[in-house]
């Protein structure tokens, strides 16, 4: 990638933002950077700044989309129920070791438009079983990890379509990279430490009213009840792993959530942006919940898609987490539709299906999955974001006494 399509001064303060605070790097700890090939040069970055920072190894994990795509069109059938018991062994044996992990999100939004649904559902299965426990140390605060994201053509093209060119498409997506990131002025980190304490403010006043329930009004359609498991826990902010180091776990960051009662949401949640699953996109969607259970859905784009999303994989048919994010934010107030949910998740109130995060309620991170599932929240080996915030948005919440407080009001918080 050409250097002239960013500031040099700006992408070593967005890595150092990354290493020093993202991932918290420690004297003599191990890192693992996934990352495409065409971002490269920023694994390359990244390495030497972990290095520097007393990182006693960094392991290289290459993808592709290109050759992916080739793989889901053409090889033998049978390859998409097996997974490489050297990588499961790898993954298991890095996380028991306290390595930290670095995900470089570039991916082209349609990378598999036209690839047989099945193949891509049946290995997005066996991928996730035989990676459980990497997983279970993921979500319980067993590593440390954190998701960036960099350019790449087929992502900067689809999000700029009008861009005089490549380069031009490139560029205006790195300033909007390093804008989200708070990159910029060479105080990247004293301005996380200051949004973190805000973050964190809104955080307090939730847990503090310990809500039982809350619903959820839009004018684009979007009407549900939600409750809220009794031992329920707001979070955001960053996150504190097992070891007491706290760290990013994505970057940018601009939401608070929470895990929903899993049997307890009813209504219709209407998406207000295009969801990417398995690189095929999903649009003008919208889905309707009893008793906390899927019951129909529709969608102008990709139901096929959504279908497969809401029925493949056991619990994907249950909300995991509800996270509020002000309509008037910085990643909002760009205007910009990213087709990459680490952005647009962070421009809009969203849902998840699937798993819950076990820290969203006490003690969640030492309770078994079956433990989780009784305390409340929901269980799945998938878990997937979906966007319905507007600028109308309207979240009203229920304490024990049944006293009614308002939450958002017009898209923002008010509490």
């Amino acid at each position: 990638m050409k250097k002239t399509l960013y500031d040099e001064a700006h992408l070593d303060e967005y890595i150092e933002l990354i290493i020093k605070e993202g991932l918290n790097i420690q004297k003599k700890q191990e890192l693992v950077i996934v990352c495409g090939v065409d971002c490269a040069f920023f694994a390359r970055k990244a390495m030497e700044a972990a290095f520097k920072a007393g990182a006693y190894n960094v392991h290289l994990r290459w993808t592709d989309d290109v050759c992916a795509r080739t793989k889901y069109l053409m090889a033998d059938d049978k390859v998409f129920d097996t997974y490489p018991a050297w990588d499961k062994l790898m993954m298991d044996d890095l996380a028991k070791k306290g390595a930290a992990f670095l995900s470089i999100s570039g991916s082209d939004p349609e990378a598999f438009k036209g690839v047989d649904s099945g193949r891509l559902s049946r290995f997005s299965i066996t991928a996730s079983t035989a990676l459980k426990g990497y997983h279970e140390k993921i979500i319980t605060g067993g590593v440390r990890w954190c998701v960036v994201s960099v350019p790449t053509e087929a992502w900067a093209k689809k999000v700029f379509p009008s861009a005089a060119n490549v380069d031009s498409a490139i560029a205006s997506l790195w300033k909007h990279i390093f804008t989200a990131a708070r990159v910029g002025s060479g105080k990247a980190i004293e301005r996380w430490h200051a949004h973190i304490k805000s973050l964190k403010s809104h955080v307090k006043a939730l847990n503090d009213h310990k809500f039982i329930e809350i619903q959820l009004k839009n004018s684009v359609g979007t009407n549900l009840r939600m409750k809220l498991p009794a031992t329920h826990l707001w979070m955001g902010g960053g996150d504190t792993a097992k070891d007491g180091i706290d760290f990013l776990p994505n970057i940018p960051t601009e939401e608070i959530f929470t895990a929903p009662q899993y049997d307890g949401v009813n209504g219709t949640v209407v998406g207000t942006m295009p969801n990417v699953f398995r690189g095929n996109l999903i649009d003008g969607f919208s889905i309707t919940f009893e008793d906390g259970k899927v019951v129909s859905y529709d969608a102008k784009v990709g139901k096929e898609h959504l279908g497969n999303m809401i029925n493949d994989i056991k619990g994907m048919d249950y909300l995991g987490e509800i996270a509020l994010v002000e309509f008037d934010s910085p990643i909002s107030n760009m205007n910009t539709l990213f087709y990459n949910t680490l952005y647009d998740e962070n421009a809009s109130c969203h849902l998840a299906l699937g798993s819950a995060y076990p820290d969203c309620i006490e003690d969640g991170g030492s309770k078994s999955e079956a433990e989780r599932l009784a305390a409340g929240i929901n269980v799945s080996d998938s878990h997937q974001d979906f966007m319905f915030g507007s600028a109308d948005m309207s979240i009203i919440g229920t304490t024990k006494t049944n006293r009614k407080v308002t939450i958002f009001e017009k898209g923002n918080f008010v509490l």
